[in-house]
């Protein structure tokens, strides 16, 4: 194993050996990048990770090799490089499908939010000191070896969730911060919460609004697919920082509590899982026009938009005894998606008012759930030349004459063939006549 003269701390951990870190393409990357005598290591979230037993998303890896010698590194390997954000440090390797993430140690000369002035370093504690937690300041080499300048290891283990050095500086370097702190809470941390970090994040709270709505869109979300969101929000709102990102957010989380009961505990259906976009909805106190408003503010897609607008006003008044040709009608005229979304939100509603609800309404609401999975697309029979085959000719009348056979269709639940159809557009015909 390489030795970096500059690194102040010997390995204080041992990782058993992961899946991740033994792929021909990993060993390639880190082999490429210690051909000059250099070291490199694994950062952050996929040590922290692995630590935990928890899924490696994203591998980054971190080396004193200024970037345009990692290039050249990575070009005599023959493995392509992208300089990602090369006056960062930053170039990404890519073999086949796997990309990673390779950024020289740096040193901050100058913070101004999010874009600091960073110089290149060879300190692998101070490039740690850049970092916004504890836990996140881990890094460890091919062996196994970890190294955790600002005690992460133990944090890790006792669920602290720790900024590195001062709280309020950290958030100052990016605001972004604050959120994140929340999220690692919601997803890794046991209390008491830090009070250092409450304090920093009540203070800044104001600053929350200058974030761009993707950027606060990713945490929220995040935070919002832990085990307890309604607990996170609560405390988010003890130190008055929910109400500059969601200030549509309810007083009142019960109904969130609820949806992280049914999504995750309560029922198993395929097609409910975990949804940070429904459990948004469970959260909100809203009606059409300010769900939009949330949706352009967090820049949710054109269908999340669609989706969170009809969960906080229902075009449809959904009950438990929702079943038969009404239950067909209604995912005719809504889809699957959508109904089970306000099924979902209307039984939370109801177990938020009434937390034990009857063995047989119970069944009925997951009878109804059952329902939504079980859909087959189905199309009104009719089109505009069995009109015409009955003399109708094009226009306004046809239109009206085929929305009121299929407004008879959908209330019969969709089951009416082609030749019942028109057998009733006859009719329609002739009263009209």
């Amino acid at each position: 194993m390489i030795r970096d003269p500059y690194s102040s701390l010997e390995p204080t951990g041992k990782l058993s050996p992961q899946a991740w870190m033994n792929t021909p393409e990993a060993k390639a990357v880190m082999a490429a990048l210690m051909a000059g005598g250099e070291e490199a290591r694994f950062v952050g979230g996929c040590v922290r990770d692995s630590i935990l037993k928890r899924p490696v998303r994203d591998i980054d890896i971190a080396t004193p090799e200024p970037p345009e010698r990692v290039i050249a590194l990575l070009d005599a390997a023959g493995i392509k490089a992208i300089p990602t954000g090369i006056a960062h440090g930053t170039v990404t390797a890519v073999i086949g499908e796997a990309h990673y993430e390779i950024t020289t140690l740096r040193r901050d000369v100058e913070t101004h939010g999010r874009h600091a002035t960073v110089a290149f370093s060879r300190d692998w504690t101070e490039d740690a000191a850049r970092r916004d937690f504890t836990i996140n300041a881990l890094s460890c080499n091919l062996d196994g070896d970890v190294y955790d300048p600002f005690g992460g290891l133990e944090d890790l283990g006792y669920g602290r969730i720790r900024f590195v050095g001062r709280a309020a500086e950290r958030i100052d370097e990016d605001v972004l911060r604050l959120l994140r702190y929340f999220r690692f809470y919601a997803e890794l941390g046991q209390p008491p919460a830090d009070s250092d970090a409450l304090a920093a994040c009540r203070s800044r709270a104001h600053k929350l609004p200058t974030l761009s709505g993707e950027r606060v869109r990713g945490e929220l979300f995040r935070l919002l697919s832990a085990p307890d969101p309604a607990g996170m929000v609560t405390l988010m709102r003890s130190q008055h920082v929910i109400e500059h990102i969601l200030p549509e957010a309810a007083t009142d989380v019960g109904r969130l509590r609820i949806m992280q009961w049914l999504d995750s505990n309560a029922i198993r259906f395929d097609s409910v899982v975990i949804d940070p976009l429904r459990r948004l909805a469970a959260l909100l106190d809203t009606d059409a026009d300010g769900a939009a408003v949330v949706a352009d503010r967090l820049r949710l897609s054109n269908h999340q938009r669609h989706r969170l607008i009809v969960m906080a006003s229902p075009p449809l008044s959904v009950t438990a005894d929702l079943s038969g040709n009404a239950l067909r009608a209604a995912l005719f005229r809504y889809g699957p998606e959508d109904l089970r979304d306000m099924a979902l939100l209307a039984w939370a509603d109801k177990l938020a008012e009434q937390s034990r609800l009857p063995a047989a309404e119970t069944e009925a609401w997951k009878a109804l759930i059952a329902g939504t999975e079980g859909w087959d697309p189905v199309h009104f029979p009719l089109r505009g030349r069995d009109a015409e085959s009955l003399g109708i000719e094009p226009g306004l009348r046809m239109g009206a004459l085929l929305r009121t056979v299929e407004d008879w269709w959908v209330d019969g639940g969709c089951n009416a063939d082609h030749t019942e159809c028109m057998i009733e557009l006859k009719a329609r015909i002739g009263e009209a006549t």
